[in-house]
Protein backbone atom coordinates (compact mmCIF):
# COMPACT_ATOMS: atom_id res chain seq x y z
CA UNK A 1 0.00 0.00 0.00
CA UNK A 2 1.03 3.71 -0.14
CA UNK A 3 3.27 4.53 -2.85
CA UNK A 4 3.71 2.22 -5.92
CA UNK A 5 6.24 1.72 -8.55
CA UNK A 6 5.98 0.70 -12.43
CA UNK A 7 7.71 -2.73 -10.95
CA UNK A 8 4.13 -3.58 -8.83
CA UNK A 9 1.96 -2.29 -11.66
CA UNK A 10 3.58 -4.31 -14.86
CA UNK A 11 3.46 -7.41 -12.22
CA UNK A 12 -0.26 -6.75 -11.75
CA UNK A 13 -0.73 -5.90 -15.26
CA UNK A 14 0.88 -9.42 -16.13
CA UNK A 15 -1.12 -11.65 -13.63
CA UNK A 16 -4.22 -9.95 -15.06
CA UNK A 17 -4.21 -11.06 -18.39
CA UNK A 18 -3.73 -15.28 -17.10
CA UNK A 19 -6.25 -14.35 -14.56
CA UNK A 20 -10.01 -12.68 -15.38
CA UNK A 21 -11.54 -10.49 -13.01
CA UNK A 22 -8.74 -10.55 -10.73
CA UNK A 23 -8.71 -8.54 -7.15
CA UNK A 24 -5.83 -7.18 -5.74
CA UNK A 25 -5.33 -6.05 -2.27
CA UNK A 26 -2.43 -3.71 -1.80
CA UNK A 27 -0.75 -3.82 1.59
CA UNK A 28 2.84 -3.33 3.19
CA UNK A 29 2.99 -6.90 4.45
CA UNK A 30 1.17 -10.45 4.02
CA UNK A 31 -0.66 -12.09 6.61
CA UNK A 32 -0.97 -15.43 7.21
CA UNK A 33 -4.61 -15.58 6.06
CA UNK A 34 -3.42 -14.60 2.36
CA UNK A 35 -0.20 -16.73 2.47
CA UNK A 36 -2.33 -19.80 3.20
CA UNK A 37 -5.07 -19.21 0.58
CA UNK A 38 -4.64 -18.99 -3.11
CA UNK A 39 -3.64 -16.13 -3.30
CA UNK A 40 -0.34 -14.75 -5.54
CA UNK A 41 1.56 -12.58 -3.35
CA UNK A 42 3.60 -10.66 -4.63
CA UNK A 43 6.38 -7.73 -4.29
CA UNK A 44 5.56 -8.38 -0.66
CA UNK A 45 5.80 -11.18 2.10
CA UNK A 46 9.83 -12.28 1.39
CA UNK A 47 8.87 -15.24 -1.24
CA UNK A 48 8.92 -16.42 -4.53
CA UNK A 49 7.48 -13.69 -6.35
CA UNK A 50 9.13 -10.94 -3.83
CA UNK A 51 12.59 -9.31 -3.93
CA UNK A 52 13.02 -7.37 -1.16
CA UNK A 53 14.81 -10.22 0.93
CA UNK A 54 18.62 -9.66 1.72
CA UNK A 55 20.52 -11.03 -1.37
CA UNK A 56 17.60 -10.23 -3.39
CA UNK A 57 15.70 -13.09 -5.09
CA UNK A 58 18.13 -13.93 -8.21
CA UNK A 59 19.62 -12.44 -10.71
CA UNK A 60 20.19 -12.30 -14.36
CA UNK A 61 23.60 -13.14 -16.48
CA UNK A 62 23.71 -9.54 -17.55
CA UNK A 63 23.85 -8.76 -13.82
CA UNK A 64 20.56 -7.03 -13.80
CA UNK A 65 18.71 -8.46 -10.27
CA UNK A 66 15.02 -9.44 -10.11
CA UNK A 67 12.26 -7.50 -9.18
CA UNK A 68 8.58 -8.46 -8.50
CA UNK A 69 7.89 -7.76 -12.32
CA UNK A 70 10.67 -9.74 -13.62
CA UNK A 71 9.85 -13.02 -10.82
CA UNK A 72 5.77 -12.71 -12.04
CA UNK A 73 7.23 -12.79 -16.03
CA UNK A 74 9.26 -15.34 -15.50
CA UNK A 75 6.99 -17.47 -13.48
CA UNK A 76 3.83 -16.55 -15.88
CA UNK A 77 5.21 -16.06 -18.62
CA UNK A 78 4.04 -19.19 -20.48
CA UNK A 79 0.59 -18.84 -19.00
CA UNK A 80 0.74 -15.57 -20.79
CA UNK A 81 1.63 -16.80 -23.53
CA UNK A 82 -1.04 -19.72 -24.06
CA UNK A 83 -3.89 -17.30 -23.09
CA UNK A 84 -2.80 -15.38 -26.22
CA UNK A 85 -2.57 -18.42 -28.42
CA UNK A 86 1.13 -18.05 -29.18
CA UNK A 87 2.89 -20.61 -31.02
CA UNK A 88 5.28 -23.14 -28.00
CA UNK A 89 8.14 -22.88 -30.31
CA UNK A 90 8.25 -19.33 -30.28
CA UNK A 91 8.06 -18.78 -26.55
CA UNK A 92 11.71 -18.44 -25.52
CA UNK A 93 11.92 -15.72 -28.24
CA UNK A 94 9.20 -13.93 -27.08
CA UNK A 95 9.76 -14.38 -23.50
CA UNK A 96 13.64 -12.75 -23.83
CA UNK A 97 12.68 -10.27 -26.38
CA UNK A 98 10.02 -8.61 -23.63
CA UNK A 99 11.76 -9.53 -20.85
CA UNK A 100 15.40 -7.39 -22.59
CA UNK A 101 12.98 -4.49 -23.97
CA UNK A 102 10.71 -3.69 -21.02
CA UNK A 103 10.71 -6.46 -18.20
CA UNK A 104 14.48 -5.44 -17.43
CA UNK A 105 14.40 -1.95 -17.04
CA UNK A 106 11.47 -1.86 -14.82
CA UNK A 107 13.90 -4.26 -12.77
CA UNK A 108 16.53 -2.86 -12.67
CA UNK A 109 15.26 0.69 -11.67
CA UNK A 110 13.25 -0.76 -9.18
CA UNK A 111 16.61 -2.17 -7.71
CA UNK A 112 18.26 1.27 -8.21
CA UNK A 113 20.21 -0.12 -11.39
CA UNK A 114 19.59 2.62 -13.63
CA UNK A 115 23.28 4.19 -15.37
CA UNK A 116 23.62 7.90 -14.39
CA UNK A 117 23.61 9.36 -18.11
CA UNK A 118 25.04 12.23 -16.96
CA UNK A 119 22.82 15.01 -17.86
CA UNK A 120 21.19 17.93 -16.18
CA UNK A 121 17.71 17.48 -17.16
CA UNK A 122 15.31 14.82 -16.44
CA UNK A 123 15.42 11.41 -17.76
CA UNK A 124 11.78 10.30 -18.59
CA UNK A 125 11.32 6.78 -18.59
CA UNK A 126 8.23 4.47 -18.07
CA UNK A 127 8.96 4.41 -14.20
CA UNK A 128 9.44 8.14 -13.94
CA UNK A 129 5.79 8.52 -15.50
CA UNK A 130 4.50 5.89 -13.41
CA UNK A 131 5.95 7.59 -10.39
CA UNK A 132 4.01 10.72 -10.99
CA UNK A 133 0.69 8.69 -10.79
CA UNK A 134 1.13 8.98 -6.99
CA UNK A 135 -0.06 11.49 -5.07
CA UNK A 136 1.33 14.71 -4.84
CA UNK A 137 2.79 15.74 -1.15
CA UNK A 138 -0.01 17.74 -0.34
CA UNK A 139 -2.88 15.37 -1.73
CA UNK A 140 -4.72 12.75 0.44
CA UNK A 141 -3.06 8.93 0.59
CA UNK A 142 -6.30 7.86 0.40
CA UNK A 143 -6.12 8.56 -2.93
CA UNK A 144 -3.14 5.97 -3.36
CA UNK A 145 -5.11 3.20 -4.59
CA UNK A 146 -7.27 5.22 -7.36
CA UNK A 147 -3.96 6.61 -8.94
CA UNK A 148 -2.78 3.29 -9.06
CA UNK A 149 -5.34 2.15 -11.18
CA UNK A 150 -4.97 5.64 -12.93
CA UNK A 151 -1.52 4.27 -14.20
CA UNK A 152 -2.65 0.61 -14.80
CA UNK A 153 -4.99 1.86 -17.49
CA UNK A 154 -1.80 4.15 -19.24
CA UNK A 155 1.00 0.71 -18.49
CA UNK A 156 -1.94 -1.53 -19.65
CA UNK A 157 -1.36 -0.24 -23.25
CA UNK A 158 2.33 -0.29 -23.18
CA UNK A 159 2.52 -3.52 -22.20
CA UNK A 160 0.44 -4.95 -25.15
CA UNK A 161 1.89 -2.62 -27.39
CA UNK A 162 5.27 -4.41 -26.45
CA UNK A 163 4.10 -7.82 -26.82
CA UNK A 164 1.96 -7.22 -29.81
CA UNK A 165 5.15 -5.21 -31.15
CA UNK A 166 7.23 -8.42 -30.65
CA UNK A 167 4.54 -11.22 -32.37
CA UNK A 168 4.99 -9.19 -34.95
CA UNK A 169 8.47 -8.73 -35.48
CA UNK A 170 8.99 -12.83 -34.91
CA UNK A 171 6.64 -12.87 -38.35
CA UNK A 172 9.67 -11.05 -40.11
CA UNK A 173 12.02 -13.64 -38.50
CA UNK A 174 11.91 -16.38 -41.95
CA UNK A 175 11.71 -13.60 -43.83
CA UNK A 176 14.74 -11.80 -42.68
CA UNK A 177 17.04 -15.27 -42.64
CA UNK A 178 16.44 -16.25 -46.32
CA UNK A 179 17.21 -12.79 -47.03
CA UNK A 180 20.32 -13.11 -45.06
CA UNK A 181 21.25 -16.49 -46.91
CA UNK A 182 20.74 -15.04 -50.16
CA UNK A 183 23.23 -12.09 -49.53
CA UNK A 184 26.88 -10.90 -50.56
CA UNK A 185 28.93 -8.09 -51.11
CA UNK A 186 28.04 -7.02 -47.48
CA UNK A 187 24.79 -6.44 -48.77
CA UNK A 188 21.50 -7.13 -47.07
CA UNK A 189 18.21 -7.11 -49.93
CA UNK A 190 14.70 -6.68 -48.17
CA UNK A 191 11.85 -6.96 -50.70
CA UNK A 192 9.59 -5.31 -48.24
CA UNK A 193 9.66 -2.90 -44.89
CA UNK A 194 10.11 -5.18 -41.87
CA UNK A 195 11.84 -5.46 -38.69
CA UNK A 196 15.68 -6.92 -39.37
CA UNK A 197 18.49 -5.71 -37.39
CA UNK A 198 17.64 -7.48 -33.76
CA UNK A 199 17.72 -10.84 -36.15
CA UNK A 200 20.84 -9.95 -38.12
CA UNK A 201 22.17 -9.32 -34.64
CA UNK A 202 21.21 -12.31 -32.80
CA UNK A 203 21.48 -15.13 -35.58
CA UNK A 204 23.82 -17.90 -36.01
CA UNK A 205 24.29 -17.46 -39.67
CA UNK A 206 28.10 -16.95 -40.23
CA UNK A 207 26.62 -14.49 -43.73
CA UNK A 208 24.78 -12.20 -41.23
CA UNK A 209 28.17 -11.09 -39.60
CA UNK A 210 29.78 -10.15 -42.41
CA UNK A 211 26.66 -7.45 -43.33
CA UNK A 212 27.48 -3.86 -43.57
CA UNK A 213 24.23 -2.62 -45.07
CA UNK A 214 20.33 -3.26 -45.52
CA UNK A 215 18.30 -2.26 -48.18
CA UNK A 216 14.42 -2.23 -48.07
CA UNK A 217 11.49 -0.06 -49.29
CA UNK A 218 10.97 3.08 -47.22
CA UNK A 219 8.00 3.75 -45.94
CA UNK A 220 8.19 7.21 -47.07
CA UNK A 221 8.15 5.92 -50.76
CA UNK A 222 11.67 4.75 -52.67
CA UNK A 223 14.26 2.87 -50.85
CA UNK A 224 16.63 2.93 -47.88
CA UNK A 225 19.73 2.17 -47.50
CA UNK A 226 20.64 1.62 -43.50
CA UNK A 227 23.63 0.56 -41.62
CA UNK A 228 24.20 -2.86 -40.07
CA UNK A 229 25.01 -1.52 -36.14
CA UNK A 230 27.44 -3.85 -33.69
CA UNK A 231 25.35 -4.35 -31.73
CA UNK A 232 21.81 -3.90 -30.74
CA UNK A 233 21.39 0.33 -28.59
CA UNK A 234 24.70 1.05 -30.41
CA UNK A 235 25.22 3.91 -32.98
CA UNK A 236 28.46 2.36 -34.09
CA UNK A 237 28.45 1.39 -37.24
CA UNK A 238 30.08 -2.07 -38.96
CA UNK A 239 31.02 0.42 -41.40
CA UNK A 240 29.73 3.99 -42.10
CA UNK A 241 28.53 5.37 -44.96
CA UNK A 242 31.07 7.67 -46.67
CA UNK A 243 32.23 10.61 -45.12
CA UNK A 244 32.09 13.67 -48.07
CA UNK A 245 28.33 12.23 -48.20
CA UNK A 246 27.14 13.12 -45.21
CA UNK A 247 24.24 16.12 -44.88
CA UNK A 248 24.01 15.64 -48.80
CA UNK A 249 20.88 15.77 -50.54
CA UNK A 250 19.21 15.76 -54.29
CA UNK A 251 21.20 17.40 -56.52
CA UNK A 252 24.40 17.62 -54.02
CA UNK A 253 24.28 14.20 -53.14
CA UNK A 254 23.86 12.84 -56.78
CA UNK A 255 26.99 14.73 -58.03
CA UNK A 256 28.93 13.49 -55.41
CA UNK A 257 27.93 9.68 -56.11
CA UNK A 258 27.24 9.87 -59.37
CA UNK A 259 24.24 8.20 -58.74
CA UNK A 260 21.02 10.21 -60.47
CA UNK A 261 18.35 8.83 -58.17
CA UNK A 262 19.83 10.02 -54.97
CA UNK A 263 17.78 11.60 -52.28
CA UNK A 264 19.28 12.02 -48.66
CA UNK A 265 21.99 11.08 -46.45
CA UNK A 266 22.12 11.67 -43.13
CA UNK A 267 24.69 13.39 -41.15
CA UNK A 268 25.51 10.22 -38.81
CA UNK A 269 25.67 8.57 -42.23
CA UNK A 270 23.86 5.33 -40.95
CA UNK A 271 21.07 5.74 -43.86
CA UNK A 272 20.54 7.38 -46.98
CA UNK A 273 17.46 7.10 -49.26
CA UNK A 274 16.97 6.96 -53.30
CA UNK A 275 14.14 6.88 -55.38
CA UNK A 276 14.93 3.17 -57.01
CA UNK A 277 16.18 0.40 -55.90
CA UNK A 278 18.77 0.20 -58.28
CA UNK A 279 19.80 3.25 -56.78
CA UNK A 280 19.91 2.02 -53.75
CA UNK A 281 21.98 -0.76 -54.99
CA UNK A 282 24.52 1.27 -56.62
CA UNK A 283 25.35 3.67 -53.49
CA UNK A 284 25.67 0.53 -51.44
CA UNK A 285 28.15 -0.94 -53.64
CA UNK A 286 30.13 2.69 -53.43
CA UNK A 287 29.71 2.30 -49.90
CA UNK A 288 31.54 -0.91 -49.55
CA UNK A 289 34.10 -0.43 -52.21
CA UNK A 290 35.05 3.36 -50.15
CA UNK A 291 38.04 3.22 -48.18
CA UNK A 292 37.77 6.21 -46.31
CA UNK A 293 36.62 7.05 -42.89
Amino acid sequence: SGTFHADEIFATLILSIIKENIVVYRTSEANDEMKNSDCIIYDVGRGELDHHQKGGNGTRENGIMYAACGLVWKKYHEDVFVKLGIDKKDWDYLYSQIDKNLIQFIDANDNGLTPDIGVDYKYVTIASIVASFNPRWDEDMALSNERFLNAMDICRKVLENEVLSQISKLKAKDKVEEAIQNSKNHILILEEYMPWQDFVLSTDSDKAKDLWYAIYPSKRGGYALHCVVKKLGSFENRKSLPLEWAGLENEKLQEVTGVAAARFCHTARFLATTDTYEAALKLAEIAVNNRGE
